[in-house]
């Protein structure tokens, strides 16, 4: 059974995550999506609020675990077992931002080999940064999140 990895912030999950998600479900058997916390980032949601959030957004998808990490995410792979990373890519920053990473887990895990699979058009202005100041703008999201992300920022910002 192949195990893929697949890591970030998700503050807040965005469509492009979730097409990612779904995308990866059909190629891995096991899907391990993992809320990322680090110290010393600072977060519009609680790590508890993104776990909600994911959580209600990853109830179809029956090969999907949700999971949180405050550690190496080499570590909580090898940890588990898996062999994959996942990331997703938007343009050529994002790549070279990643593959300079990849390069860096691979150094300390050289078990675990990074994928990128690549956002769908649609998806590629969709950045967690730029939602949250457009939700705090009253901008309209509702393209870029599910509707639940979409509430979740109204209320942050009322």
């Amino acid at each position: 059974m192949t195990t893929a990895v697949f890591p970030g912030s998700f503050d807040p999950p965005t469509n492009g995550h979730l097409s990612i998600i779904q995308r990866a479900c059909q190629i891995f058997d096991w899907i391990d999506v993992v809320i990322a916390v680090n110290a010393d980032k600072k977060y519009l949601f609680t790590q508890e609020e993104r776990f909600g959030l994911m959580s209600e957004l990853l109830k179809p998808y029956k090969n999907v675990s949700l999971h949180i990490c405050n550690e190496l995410i080499v570590n909580y792979a090898k940890k588990t077992g898996a062999k994959v990373l996942l990331r997703g890519i938007r343009n050529s920053n994002d790549f070279a931002y990643e593959f300079d990473l990849s390069l860096m887990n691979h150094t300390l895990n050289p078990d675990i080999e990074t994928l990128f699979i690549p956002t769908e058009q649609k998806y590629v202005i969709v950045k967690s940064s730029s939602i949250k100041e457009l939700a705090q703008l009253g901008g309209d999201i509702s393209s870029m999140v599910p509707s639940v992300v979409d509430e979740a920022l109204r209320k942050k910002f009322a």
